[in-house]
C-alpha cells in the first residue's frame, strides 16, 4: 500500500485548503489487468470500431500520469465510436461482476461534421449492498465534435462503495459545434474525475453537467477545466451533489478566457447539499482571463436542507427519509432531464432512491 497523489489544479492555491490535489491512501494501482468481457454495446448505425484503436498519449491535464500510462499501455477495452449520422444513439454498459473486476478502457468520440448523437458509458456493478469484491476502473474518454455537430456524453458511475473509480475526459470542439457532458457521479470508495474541455473555435459551445451522491466514507475528487478560445464561444458548467454520512468531496472548477475569445460567455455553478453534520464539502471555482470583452460568472456554495421545506413535506406525511429523497431529486432533476432516455432516467431515480436509504 501506498499513497498517491492525484487530479492537481492548474492553478495552486493555499495548500492549507486541501484542494489543490486529492491524496489517496492506502492504495496502490494494479500491475496486473485481467480480461474484461462483461460488455453491452447497444450501437444503431454507428460504425463501432473495437480494436486496432490507435490511443493518443499525453493527455492536457487528467487525473494522473500513471493512470494514463497504464490505459494507453494495459487498457482491456478500447473503442472508436463515429457519429456520422443524426440522431444516432450509443450505449456501452460495463457490468462489474466477480469474473470482471478490473476494467481500463479507453473510448474515443467523434461526431462528423454537421452530425448529432448521443452516448452513454454505463459502468455498473449489480451487488452493491454487502458486496465481498472490491472493482476498479481507470478510464480515459476523448471526444471531438466537428464542425457544426451536436455530440452528448452521458457517463454514468454506479458501482459498489468498495470500488476505485478513476476517469479522465478530454474534448475539442469547433466552429458552430456544440459538446454536452452530463456525469452521473455516485459510486466507489473513491471517485476521481477529471474534464477538460477546450472549446476551441468561432461560435462553439459546451456545456458539463453532473450530479453526484456520496455516502459512508466515500472520497469525491472533481475537476472540471474548460478553455475558451474561439471568438464568441461558450462554456457552462453545472454541478449539483449531495453527501452524507462521513462522505467528503472537492471540486475544482477552472474557466480559461484565451487570447482570441473576444465576446466569449462562461457561467459556473456549483451547489452542495450536506446531509449530515460529518459531511465535507471544499469547492475551489476559478476565473483565468487573457482576453478583453468577455463574460464570466462563477458561484459555489454548500448547505444544510432548507428546514422550510423539510418541515413542509413532513407535515404532509412523508417520513423524514423520504423527505429527503424528494429534495434531493428536487435538486437534482433540472440535469436529469437533460437525459432522454426515460429507461436511463428512471435507474438513475432509481438509484438516488437506494443509496439514500
Amino acid at each position: 500500500m501506498e499513497k498517491i497523489r492525484l487530479n492537481e489544479s492548474p492553478i495552486r492555491t493555499c495548500e492549507k485548503f486541501g484542494v489543490n490535489d486529492v491524496v489517496l491512501e492506502g492504495f496502490t494501482v494494479p500491475e496486473v489487468i485481467k480480461a474484461f468481457d462483461s460488455v453491452t454495446i447497444k450501437s444503431g448505425e454507428t460504425k463501432l470500431q473495437t480494436n486496432a484503436i490507435k490511443k493518443e498519449a499525453s493527455l492536457k491535464y487528467g487525473v494522473g500520469d500513471l493512470l494514463e500510462e497504464q490505459v494507453i499501455k494495459q487498457s482491456n477495452q478500447s473503442y472508436k465510436i463515429v457519429i456520422n449520422e443524426n440522431q444516432e444513439n450509443v450505449e456501452l454498459d460495463f457490468d462489474f461482476q466477480e469474473n470482471n473486476r478490473s476494467l481500463v478502457d479507453y473510448v474515443e468520440i467523434i461526431a462528423e461534421e454537421g452530425c448529432k448523437g448521443t452516448v452513454i458509458l454505463k459502468y455498473k456493478s449489480q451487488d452493491y449492498e454487502n458486496s465481498p469484491y472490491e472493482y476498479y476502473h481507470n478510464g480515459i474518454c476523448r471526444i471531438e465534435a466537428k464542425k457544426n455537430s451536436n455530440v452528448q456524453v452521458i457517463l454514468v458511475n454506479l458501482l459498489n462503495g468498495k470500488s476505485r473509480n478513476f476517469f479522465s475526459l478530454e474534448s475539442y470542439v469547433e466552429e458552430d459545434a456544440k459538446a454536452e457532458v452530463i456525469t452521473v457521479d455516485f459510486g466507489g470508495k473513491s471517485s476521481v474525475t477529471n474534464y477538460y474541455m477546450n472549446v476551441a473555435q468561432n461560435n462553439a459551445a459546451g456545456s458539463m453537467n453532473s450530479i453526484y451522491l456520496g455516502k459512508e466514507e466515500q472520497k469525491l475528487d472533481i475537476n472540471y477545466i474548460a478553455h475558451l478560445n474561439g471568438r464568441k464561444s461558450k462554456i457552462d458548467i453545472e454541478v449539483q451533489g449531495a453527501l452524507k454520512d462521513q462522505a467528503t468531496k472537492s471540486f475544482k472548477g477552472t474557466i480559461d478566457f484565451k487570447t482570441g475569445a473576444k465576446y466569449a460567455k462562461g457561467n459556473e455553478n456549483e451547489f452542495c447539499m450536506l446531509l449530515s453534520d460529518k459531511a465535507k464539502s471544499k469547492a475551489l471555482p476559478m476565473l483565468l482571463c487573457t482576453e478583453e470583452d468577455v463574460e464570466g460568472n462563477h458561484s459555489s456554495a454548500s448547505g444544510k436542507v432548507d428546514p422550510k421545506q423539510l418541515f413542509y413535506l413532513l407535515s404532509r406525511g412523508f417520513s423524514q427519509k423520504e423527505a429527503m429523497k424528494l429534495i434531493v431529486k428536487a435538486r437534482f432533476s433540472h440535469i436529469i432531464d437533460r437525459i432522454e432516455q426515460e429507461e436511463l432516467k428512471e435507474e438513475v431515480l432509481a438509484e438516488i432512491d437506494k443509496r439514500l436509504d
